[in-house]
């Protein structure tokens, strides 16, 4: 008996595992290509340009992953990630003294954005692909309008700046703050009741709802500290920008929900890896500078940064499961028939 339950959770661990393979598998491949038509792309110069833009898009790809382990989706990022951006130069006004006045400001207006998608999301039951279009939309009107009130060669505060410029073990340090935030996320999702009931309510929201847990409230705080994350994403790319502009988040539409996707995340709530989203985040990243490295024009980067991205849907993680599973009850029938036909003791 012993034995059937340990083959049975080694299966279902290598079940919920292999929804996670198809990204480290194309990491591996985006080296292997890399390394024979454009080496260059794997030099240590490139490498440390690629880690912290990989990390600004995998910090707001762990926020979109939250929302994302909640059945919903958030294209309000752009718009959270532009305004964090040019708060930091608005409110810094490039003083040193003024930083943590703006880090204080953009975190509390994202959260401020993160209550509105909450709140006609998980309290009013709006769609929430319409709602945080809409929303980000509004944002995108408060930062052209925002950032029309100071000059437009203005800077972050240079501490800002000069702390994304500095090389920690040879890698700026905003890419170091991605990798503790992804740790910080696998502990809270795996080891606290909080991370585990969370998991657990995207996953069955309805039976959540039936023992006592508060779906809606739920749904409600998922959408704030995904716009926290959010908002330190913006803050660190401005930093790495340091004349952020109107446009900062503009490119971090789709980013972060292919990274999501790639990383094999249940679309349908539940189910995701901070570890494998924050991975897939870098190999987006890495695929985008050896196409430039490459000298592709950018119609052809688009088209095949496109392609990668309909190829990590045709391998998410719920067809990886289910072609699996199905894989595996294939097999199981005829041990089961053969067991049937087997004559029992006379």
């Amino acid at each position: 008996m012993s034995g059937r339950r340990g083959s049975a959770t080694a299966l279902t661990s290598f079940v919920v595992a292999s929804r996670y393979m198809p990204v480290y598998i194309a990491l591996l491949v985006l080296i292997i290509v890399a390394s024979i038509w454009a080496p260059a792309t794997l030099s240590s110069v490139a490498l440390r340009a690629i880690a912290p833009y990989g990390a600004v898009l995998g910090i707001a790809a762990l926020g979109q992953m939250l929302v994302v382990m909640t059945g919903g989706i958030d294209l309000s990022v752009p718009g959270t990630m532009s305004l964090a951006a040019v708060i930091m130069v608005g409110v810094g006004d490039g003083s040193n003294e003024n930083i943590w006045i703006a880090i204080a400001t953009a975190i509390a207006v994202a959260a401020l954005i993160g209550l509105v998608n909450g709140l006609l999301i998980g309290g009013l039951k709006l769609n929430a692909l319409i709602t945080t279009l809409a929303v980000g939309l509004i944002v995108a009107g408060v930062v052209h309008r925002y950032a029309s009130t100071f000059p437009v060669q203005s800077r972050v505060p240079p501490g800002l700046s000069d702390w994304t410029s500095t090389r920690i073990f040879g890698v700026s340090p905003v890419f170091w703050m991605g990798v503790g935030l992804t740790i910080v996320l696998i502990v809270g999702l795996r080891y606290t009741a909080v991370g585990r009931r969370f998991q657990a309510v995207g996953a069955n929201p309805v039976a959540s709802h039936v023992v006592g847990v508060q779906v809606n409230l739920n749904q409600i705080l998922v959408y704030v500290v995904a716009a926290l994350f959010y908002a330190i994403a913006g803050m660190a790319l401005a930093g790495l920008l340091r004349n952020p502009g109107v446009g900062a988040g503009t490119t971090y539409l789709l980013g972060p929900i292919a990274a999501v996707v790639i990383g094999g995340a249940s679309l349908t709530g539940g189910l995701a890896s901070p570890l494998s989203t924050f991975v897939a985040a870098l190999f987006l990243t890495g695929l985008n500078q050896m196409l430039r490295v490459m000298g592709l024009p950018t119609s052809l980067q688009l088209v095949v940064f496109g392609l990668v991205i309909i190829g990590g849907m045709l391998v998410s993680g719920d067809r990886i499961i289910r072609g699996v599973e199905q894989l595996l009850r294939e097999r199981r029938r005829p041990e089961d028939s053969r067991t049937q036909a087997a004559p029992g003791p006379m």
